[in-house]
């Protein structure tokens, strides 16, 4: 085994460089903000409802400290919940992605569950919120709703979920 004495890769490598280069705010040394929003999931919810959570920037880095919660959502069947990207009304160019962030949180019994998903690496932590919309090439400098939707069955229980959402901006 060798000693080592690594430097981070994301910003302490521009930070050790000559000349120095510095990270963005949103990446190290900047500002969180929080968004904390609830919904009443009703019992006769259809399936494919959509929740609307929060409106952020579409430049803001989300922390993967940010979680949904929810109640027991059914008493038959198998929803689950969808965390998505949604354009506001065509303010921007980009469509809808309904499970940007993440997808499949079993809501057949009280629980929570990342903002983020992790299935596309550790590594992707970080970027701004844009970059995780499907087709999406550019920041589309506006903003963005954050949406939950209950897909493959109705919530026929329904209750109540809250998300937290922690966020910094580029």
């Amino acid at each position: 085994m060798a000693v080592v004495n690594l430097v981070g890769s994301r910003i302490m490598t521009g930070l050790e460089a000559t000349p120095v280069v510095l990270a963005t705010a949103a990446e190290a040394g900047g500002g969180v903000r929080q968004w904390i929003e609830t919904v009443e999931v009703a019992a006769d919810d259809s399936a494919n409802s959509t929740y609307l959570m929060a409106r952020i920037p579409s430049n803001a880095v989300i922390s993967p400290t940010s979680t949904l919660y929810w109640d027991d959502l059914t008493t038959t069947g198998s929803p689950t919940a969808d965390i998505g990207v949604y354009n506001m009304s065509g303010n921007s160019d980009f469509t809808d992605d309904p499970d940007a962030l993440s997808s499949a949180h079993d809501v057949t019994s009280a629980g929570n569950a990342s903002v983020l998903t992790l299935a596309a690496g550790i590594s992707n932590l970080g970027q701004p919120v844009w970059d995780y919309v499907n087709g999406a090439t550019a920041d589309p400098v506006t903003e963005v709703d954050i949406k939950v939707a209950i897909v493959d069955a109705p919530p026929v229980g329904g209750g109540t979920m809250t998300m937290v959402l922690n966020y910094s901006v580029v």
